[in-house]
This record gives structure tokens, C-alpha cells and sequence, in this order.
């Protein structure tokens, strides 16, 4: 009845507090393993250098914007809750963090030059990961994807949606971004198929390498075939139904399409393109159609995968339809990280905003692969902010210590014990 009279349902009293709390502790975890694979310096080594002795250093504005994403912050401005973490940034050594007005014009400020210092930030890490995995050949998977905005001076997407449309290339298996390329609404995805793939195999570290690329049907394209049989890559490409492929899929004799699923038959030819320097397999599927179509007498659509591999054409569809994973990864980019918006006008501002984006992704993976038991790899960033990051905490000085007091559980102190221990192994092992 008290509380009702005092306008409240639940009999507590809320008063602010100068205790050193933190809501979310597990952030500095992130922070840890950013440390330990030397992220903050690689960006002021690598970063425009602030124009006078007093402006603020790159790592300044990246290090809070990575553990933005992680906390789940997709706008500028949520960069004041973590202006709230005091305590927070007092345990992490960023007791200066810049307004988010500020970091927006330090993100326009940053140019091509800044674009290209973040893509060596992102070169390094990648670098580290790799380096402590036991693979040496991986699968990239390349595709796009569409940012839909109404900001000034985007451009008209062919969703018939204003946006822009990165172009990403995914290593299988490990869900890290090899290379991104941040391009206007208007740019065809496989506009400059090749020069993109000539990046992504620059950014794999020594004696790492790329051995099979797949692909939808943007990067059917003689270039980048000759591209892949020049390196010695495998491909499976799905590939355009141009004429010339009607053609050859029509050659295909009737006792060479076999029974595959359900309604479908599945054969195979060799083909060549124009400007092909080597010829190559065409692994076809094809099933009836629901209705004829006056306009073309052929009784049966298809699906056409174009590759130089060697397995029976069953395996052949198999291994390309795994890339289909590459969209839960394009998801918990967009989704998780909130990548699916930009906050500038300016499309050169949005492309470092949308890179260190997808550093904060890379960095999580690392979190994931390098620091936290093989159990937690299944874990999306939303899964890791609810059993991971929020937890509150509480900074005590003793003894000339910092210790960090978790409102948890023995098993969650004992994670966060293993997590710092891993990172020291990484610094220092």
C-alpha cells in the first residue's frame, strides 16, 4: 500500500550512486583480447595521426566504437552509454572518450587514407587469427549484400531500394572477413570481380591460401575463372543462363541426365567461353515446370553450376550449396552488429564507419576462436552480450591491485579468469 501511495508498484527507491560499478564487465574482456593481439597500436601506427598535439589519437575513436558494436550500440550517439561507463573506462585507461558528434567528423576526415589504414588493422588481425589455426588452405565464399538507407546521395539499388551494396568475401568454417569492399547502390556486385579477389588473396598471411572459391552468378565471369585456374584455385560458380549456356545444357543427351531428388535429374557438360583459357564443367539440374511457358517450349527450368572441380556432380552441388552459411554470417554482420544502417551522409564517412564494423566482427570471432572454450563458437554476439558482457561488476583498489568484482556466478568468475589467462598466453607466449 506504501509503495502505491509513493507512486510505485515495486517497494524500492531508485538514487543515483559514485560507486565504481559497471553494467557491463564482460566488455573488458573484449578489451583484453584487443590488447593482446596489439589492435590499439596497429591503429595509431596505421591511422592518419591527429593534426596538432592535442587532438585525440586514432585508437581514441576506434577502441570505443569496436566495444560499441559489441555492446550493441548501432548509432553514433549510443556512444554515450558507454560515456556512462565511468568506472568502465576508468578499469580499461579511456578515461577521454570523444563526443559522438566528434567521432562523426573524424570519420569524415579519414578519407581514402583512413580506408586504407583500417584495411591494414584488418590485414593484421586477420593475420593473428589465421596464424594460430591449424589449416592452411580455406574456402572463400564471396557475396553481397544491400544497406538500405534514405540518406542524401545514395543510390538506387537494383532491390529498387536507395542504399549502398558491400561486397564481402567470407572465409568458410571461420565466418571471418577476408576483404569488403563499402560501394554505392548502383555498383553491380560483380563489378571489379577480379581486382576484389586479387585483395583477398594479398590479405591471407604466409603460408595461408585460398583453394576454392564459390560464388552465385556475379562473378560468372572469364576473368575471374581465368583468375582461379592461374592461382590453381577450384571453383563452383552458379552460372548466368546466357544462350550459350542454354546451348550446351541442350546437348546433353538423354541417357545422360541420372535421377537425383525428388523431381530432379542432374547431368553435366564441358564448356568454354569466349575469353576462357581453359574449358570447364557445367553440373546441371533441371526439374519440370509447374506450367508451360509460351514463350519458351523447354518443359523444364535449371540450375547451372560452372567448376574446374573433379568430384562426381552430386558432391559438386553439395559443396556449392554450403555457401548458403554465408548468409548467417551477412546476418550477424547486419543484425548483430547493426550494420544494416549508416549514420553520415557522406558515403566515403560510412565506408569507416561500415570497416570498423566489420573489425568489431573479426574481433569477436577472435574472441571466439582464440580466447573462450571451443563450446562458445556456436554463440552469436547476442548470445555473448546476454551470458557474457552484461554482467555488472565492481572495481575495487587494493593492495596497489585493480580488482574486478563480478556480481556472478563461481563458474562465470572462473570463465573470465580463463579469458585473461589465454589473452597473457597471446601476448606474451
Amino acid at each position: 500500500m506504501a509503495g502505491r501511495e509513493q507512486g510505485r508498484l515495486l517497494s524500492f527507491e531508485v538514487e543515483e550512486t559514485e560507486e565504481p560499478l559497471i553494467a557491463r564487465g564482460g566488455l573488458a574482456l573484449v578489451y583484453e583480447v584487443a590488447r593482446a593481439l596489439k589492435i590499439p597500436q596497429v591503429v595509431d601506427r596505421e591511422l592518419p595521426a591527429p593534426g596538432s598535439g592535442r587532438g585525440y589519437r586514432p585508437s581514441a575513436f576506434v577502441m570505443p566504437l569496436l566495444l560499441m558494436f559489441h555492446g550493441g550500440g548501432r548509432k553514433l550517439e549510443d556512444l554515450r552509454e558507454l560515456r556512462g561507463e565511468v568506472s568502465l573506462r576508468q578499469l580499461l585507461g579511456m578515461e577521454e572518450l570523444p563526443a559522438s558528434c566528434t567521432v562523426g567528423d573524424w570519420l569524415r576526415r579519414m578519407g581514402e587514407k583512413g580506408l586504407a589504414g583500417l584495411g591494414r588493422v584488418s590485414q593484421h588481425l586477420i593475420a593473428e587469427v589465421l596464424s594460430r589455426d591449424k589449416d592452411g588452405d580455406y574456402t572463400l565464399d564471396v557475396d553481397g549484400t544491400i544497406l538500405e538507407t534514405e540518406k542524401e546521395g545514395a543510390q538506387w539499388t537494383y532491390k529498387k531500394v536507395k542504399g549502398y551494396q558491400p561486397l564481402m568475401g567470407f572465409l568458410w568454417g571461420k565466418g571471418v572477413v577476408l576483404h569488403e569492399e563499402f560501394r554505392e547502390g548502383n555498383v553491380p556486385p560483380g563489378a571489379g570481380a577480379v581486382g576484389f579477389l586479387e585483395e583477398c588473396r594479398k590479405r591471407m598471411p604466409p603460408g595461408k591460401g585460398i583453394n576454392y572459391l564459390r560464388s552465385d552468378s556475379a562473378f560468372y565471369q572469364a576473368g575471374v575463372m581465368n583468375w582461379c585456374f592461374e592461382h590453381k584455385v577450384l571453383f563452383t560458380i552458379t552460372a548466368d543462363q546466357d544462350r550459350g549456356v542454354k546451348e550446351a545444357v541442350r546437348v546433353i543427351k538423354p541417357g545422360g541426365w541420372q535421377p537425383y531428388e525428388r523431381d530432379r535429374e542432374i547431368g553435366e557438360t564441358v564448356y568454354t567461353m569466349e575469353h576462357t583459357r581453359q574449358a570447364f564443367r557445367l553440373v546441371v539440374q533441371r526439374w519440370p515446370k509447374a506450367q508451360g511457358d509460351l514463350f519458351d517450349p523447354d518443359p523444364y527450368c535449371y540450375h547451372v553450376i560452372a567448376t574446374n572441380r573433379e568430384e562426381e556432380a552430386r558432391e559438386i552441388v553439395s559443396l556449392h550449396d554450403q555457401r548458403g552459411e554465408v548468409e548467417n554470417y551477412i546476418k550477424e554482420l547486419k543484425s548483430g552488429f547493426g550494420l544494416e544502417g549508416m549514420p553520415c551522409g557522406e558515403s566515403q564517412a560510412n565506408a569507416v564507419f561500415f570497416r570498423i564494423g566489420v573489425l568489431a566482427y573479426n574481433l569477436f570471432l577472435a574472441l571466439k576462436l582464440l580466447a573462450l572454450p571451443s563450446w562458445w563458437r556456436r554463440h552469436t554476439i547476442a548470445t555473448l552480450r546476454w551470458r557474457l558482457y552484461q554482467v555488472a561488476a565492481r572495481v575495487v583498489s587494493h593492495a596497489h591491485r585493480i580488482i574486478l568484482k563480478l556480481a556472478a556466478s563461481l563458474d562465470k568468475v572462473r570463465l573470465f579468469r580463463q579469458v585473461q589467462h589465454r589473452c597473457w598466453q597471446i601476448a606474451y607466449g
